[in-house]
């Protein structure tokens, strides 16, 4: 499929009415989990191109660009707004938040397997464990809180058990930033997995930041808080990962390539027939939107896009959501103990007494463990017996098998 190709709407036809921006929003009950993390991935995607074009106008003195930017923002926030009320009324937000992190996981763990850019593949497995472990702490909050069982909301395609704890994932912020990739010479599904996962998880860490002083409990609102850090975190290490030297013209253009990707995707791997039609719908929507972005560039920069996809706009492989089990235990197993250093990544027990990961986390953590991740875990073992899990054997890693205790000296304790 090649979105370039396709034929489109003029793009001053192509606003959705506004009856058509309150669809009908999805069962709980009955939908398949995996659509519900379509809906919260491509509800990021949205907002992120609506803040990238925001970011774009503030720093353009052309007003043709600014004007076609203002013209397809106001139709991505009109998407935006459609996806957003897909989520019915009687999800809580906690619920909500089991399918953002099975996003995260799952997401993650399907870009990661078919990159081939080891920098990002890197990025991606390590930032996958933290994630894994955000969705064991929401689930124990979960059952003492609402009684629920989490792998009933992830429809046991995602196991729960601990990642890397997130006590441990208490980093001094510089060595979050990576390397960037080379816009000019990179693989075209290399730039689409970097822009894809830096609008999800931009998603997370804006839902986290919003959504903490909504929740009915001390310890809730705190642990939202807390990983509202780690998320920060992610979006800083992704981000990281985006060549900062394409200019804004082949910004905007890779932005709606990738939404068109995505949709497409979703498209062909989507399972609810209602939502089904509104990816396609806005599939389409988008191929408007790249053609009026690469007319821009050809005009401002007598560039193609053949110069910014580095091809002739082909679809690589789609995007598939769906079960990463054994691929999440293999990396839980191989690089649970690692963290980060500078722009790479090391093994805990190798860095050195004094780096600055160790004096972050005595400033940060005053000293103590008694963080809200901790103390999730804990209220779940003192009401419940023993910790929420949901696995299909042993833990890849021997010191995170204790139901009784939770671990806070791995990937943060020299032992």
């Amino acid at each position: 499929m090649n979105p370039f190709k396709e034929r489109s709407k003029s793009l001053e036809n192509n606003f959705l009415p506004l009856k058509k921006m309150y669809p009908k929003s999805y069962n709980k009950e009955r939908t398949s989990p995996y659509t519900k993390t379509r809906v919260i991935l491509m509800n990021g995607t949205e907002f992120e191109s609506a803040w990238f074009m925001h970011q774009f106008a503030r720093h353009c003195d052309v007003p043709e660009i600014k004007q076609a930017l203002a013209v397809v923002r106001r139709q991505e926030q009109q998407q935006q707004k459609r996806i957003s009320c897909l989520k019915p009324l009687n999800e809580s937000i906690l619920e909500t938040t089991i399918g953002y992190e099975q996003l995260a996981v799952d997401l993650t763990a399907a870009l990661a397997i078919h990159e081939k850019d080891e920098n990002n593949i890197k990025a991606l497995n390590f930032a996958l464990l933290e994630d894994f472990d955000h969705l064991y702490r929401y689930a124990n909050l979960l059952k003492t809180d609402k009684g629920i069982n989490a792998d009933e909301l992830v429809g046991q395609y995602t196991e729960i058990m601990p990642g890397r704890p997130t006590i441990a994932e208490h980093r001094f912020p510089a060595d979050e930033v990576k390397p960037h990739i080379d816009c000019k010479t990179a693989d075209l599904y290399s730039k689409l997995v970097v822009n894809t996962i830096t609008a999800a998880e931009q998603q997370t860490m804006n839902y986290y930041m919003n959504i903490a002083q909504w929740y009915k409990n001390d310890l809730g609102r705190k642990l939202y808080a807390e990983i509202a850090m780690i998320e920060e975190a992610h979006v800083t290490q992704y981000e990281s990962l985006k060549d900062p030297n394409a200019t804004w013209l082949e910004m905007w253009v890779m932005h709606e390539y990738t939404e068109c990707w995505l949709y497409y995707s979703l498209y062909e791997d989507e399972t609810d027939e209602n939502i089904k039609r509104i990816w396609l719908e806005h599939y389409k929507m988008e191929t408007a939107h790249l053609k009026t972005a690469a007319a821009l560039l050809k005009k401002y920069e007598k560039k193609s896009y053949e110069d910014v996809i580095c091809g002739d706009g082909e679809f690589p492989r789609l995007l598939t959501l769906g079960s990463n089990k054994e691929y999440i235990r293999k990396v839980l197993k191989e690089t649970i103990t690692l963290t980060m250093k500078d722009e790479g990544y090391s093994e805990l027990s190798r860095l050195p007494d004094d780096y600055r990961f160790f004096t972050f986390q005595k400033k940060f953590l005053q000293g103590g463990e008694r963080t809200p991740s901790h103390l999730v875990i804990q209220k779940a073992i003192k009401v419940l017996g023993k910790d929420y899990r949901y696995q299909e054997g042993d833990h890849p890693v021997k010191s995170l098998r204790d139901r009784e205790t939770d671990n806070t000296s791995v990937a943060r304790l020299k032992h």
